[in-house]
């Protein structure tokens, strides 16, 4: 299994599906101050070489008897305490490179602290059935079950998306043993909410919370998914992998259409001159970019209530406390609640022969939120471009359209003007 026992600080890279076990296992290395790295098994293998080497990992699991192999070799004990941190999470940025979100190994004291607020907003307990819908190697989705084991509930995790399934997940489930909390992305709630359409839902009564992220949630879905589940259930929450900033119960969202709701307790969001949001955060929710000091140093500042971190986006806040967002950084896609940065599709496109310039960007789409689009500039094929990036791309970075310009628009300081790209492309066509 591994050469040597695990050590307080070593990492160990989870790519494999997730599970019951999975979550156990995380929670488990991380009460030894060990930190999992979850990662997405979508990735190329040179996608995933690239990573390893920079993370360089003390394990790496990536069958189930291995996981479970592990496990059993480091049980989950609650008697050795709260998690000492946070997983590693990979998230990139605007030059496309992944980094992970490093928490640090936290003292006592703030693994309480960690354990205790995410319990206090979200009233996990022991009753607790919580049905897993994304990926695990994401954030949230992990987040949610994770709080859900370590309050003694239990995880329900029906296998890759489908609608019929998680439906079959619900309505299946033993008197007791029914799902109470879900996190989502709007692309799961349309697929759901259009199967129900055709089979008719099943007993949604057991749930307490139901919680959306990832993605902008349109009008009529949330009411949609008020009017669908328990009253008081529905929540939206807005954060990333490096962090959580607000949280708010759909009511609260009926009266201000479009709000994202106040701060979580704990923490105050700021915004500065060119109306970008910064959120203090308490000592246990800081983090940094593992091996990045200067990208670490970038994403936060001082201010008189303590230290800042922002993702780059860009919103307002009201007299009340209100957070409103008015765009995502503009380099960044989210896609069915996966977060493609351009720069990381471009430069895979780029390498091609035929290539002179690629530009990334996304389209609103009325399933996903967004899809991947590319303007190439050269003489490539659509054909050998889909090829390359199946090759060396995840499924959720690959385009959905390839668009042919003769140049790239640029401003006068060469920076591509990827705003107006879907302009241009539509002109270039008519």
């Amino acid at each position: 299994m591994t050469r040597r026992a695990l050590r307080q600080g070593d990492r160990v890279a989870l790519l494999l599906p997730g599970s019951t076990a999975y979550v156990a296992l995380v929670t488990a290395l991380l009460r030894r101050g060990v930190f999992p790295v979850p990662m997405d098994v979508g990735l190329t293998a040179s996608e995933r070489a690239d990573l390893l080497e920079e993370l360089d990992p003390a394990l790496v699991v990536t069958e189930q008897p291995h996981l479970e192999e592990l496990l059993a070799a480091y049980p989950d004990d609650p008697d050795l305490g709260p998690p000492r941190g946070r997983p590693i999470h990979l998230t990139s940025g605007t030059t496309g490179r992944p980094k992970g979100v490093w928490s640090g190994l936290l003292t006592r004291d703030q693994s309480d602290a960690l354990v205790a607020e995410e319990r206090e907003l979200w009233g996990f307990r022991a009753d607790d059935v919580n049905l897993v819908l994304s990926p695990l190697h994401h954030s949230a989705p992990l987040r949610f079950a994770m709080g859900t084991h370590l309050a003694g509930g239990s995880v329900l995790v029906p296998g890759p998306f489908d609608p019929a399934r998680v439906t079959a997940a619900i309505a299946e489930a033993d008197e007791g043993r029914r799902p109470t909390t879900m996190f989502c992305v709007p692309a799961h709630l349309q697929r759901l909410f259009a199967h129900w359409d055709e089979v008719g839902a099943p007993d949604l009564a057991s749930f307490r919370l139901v919680a959306h992220a990832g993605a902008p949630c349109p009008e009529w879905l949330k009411r949609r998914l008020v009017e669908t589940f328990p009253p008081g259930s529905t929540w939206e929450f807005y954060g990333s992998t490096e962090g959580q900033f607000t949280a708010c119960r759909s009511e609260e969202w009926l009266e201000r259409p479009g709000t994202l709701g106040r701060a979580r307790p704990g923490r105050t969001m700021q915004v500065d001159e060119q109306g970008q949001l910064w959120c203090v955060v308490p000592e246990h929710a800081r983090f940094s970019y593992l091996g990045e000091p200067a990208k670490t140093r970038a994403a936060w500042r001082s201010t008189p209530d303590g230290p800042a971190f922002t993702v780059g986006d860009l919103g307002r806040i009201d007299d009340d406390g209100h957070v409103r967002l008015d765009g995502r950084r503009d380099d960044l896609v989210i896609s069915g609640g996966v977060n493609v940065y351009p720069a990381e599709v471009e430069r895979v496109l780029g390498e091609l022969d035929g290539v002179t310039e690629v530009a990334v960007y996304g389209v609103d789409d009325d399933h996903w939120g967004q899809r991947v689009c590319a303007v190439v500039v050269g003489d490539v094929t659509d054909d050998v471009l889909e090829a390359h990036a199946r090759e060396h791309l995840a499924p959720a970075k690959r385009p959905k359209e390839y668009r042919r310009l003769p140049a790239l628009p640029r401003t006068p300081t060469g920076k591509v003007r990827r705003l107006d790209l879907p302009g241009l492309v539509a002109g270039a066509q008519g």
